[in-house]
């Protein structure tokens, strides 16, 4: 992997983890000063967490300008090695089925932020 590349993998994760950490503030706040339900959280999270990882493909391919399949694929399979690694080490629990669900539809979207990104980031031949 080239520098471009990794340069270009190490900004969809900022921008995975920076919209993550403000969307969970966000609803953090919502949740103590409301009478937001959990299971509204659960599927605000669930959304938040597919733009997310979207907007992290979308910006590693528009960096990476070339192979926004692999971009986006490390860039789902890194976030998913994150919380693995998190929840495992922070909390001594694995992943349940459930998770392994959405982290397949997190990686799906990120594949599709990464191509797309990359078809954004290139100039039309004339």
């Amino acid at each position: 992997m080239t520098k471009s590349k990794f340069t270009a993998l190490l900004y969809g994760w900022i921008a995975v983890l920076s919209i993550m950490f403000f969307a969970s503030l966000i609803l953090s706040l919502l949740l103590k000063f409301t009478t937001l339900g959990s299971s509204t959280l659960t599927w605000a999270t669930l959304i938040i967490s597919l733009i997310a990882l979207f907007s992290g493909g979308l910006i590693a391919g528009l960096k990476g300008r070339e192979n926004g399949l692999v971009l986006g694929a490390l860039t789902g399979l890194g976030f998913t090695l994150f919380i693995v690694l998190y929840q495992y080490l922070g909390y001594s629990s694995g992943f349940t089925a459930s998770q392994f669900i959405h982290h397949g539809g997190f990686l799906i979207a990120a594949l599709l932020g990464g191509i797309l990104g990359v078809n954004l980031s290139s100039n039309p031949e004339s």
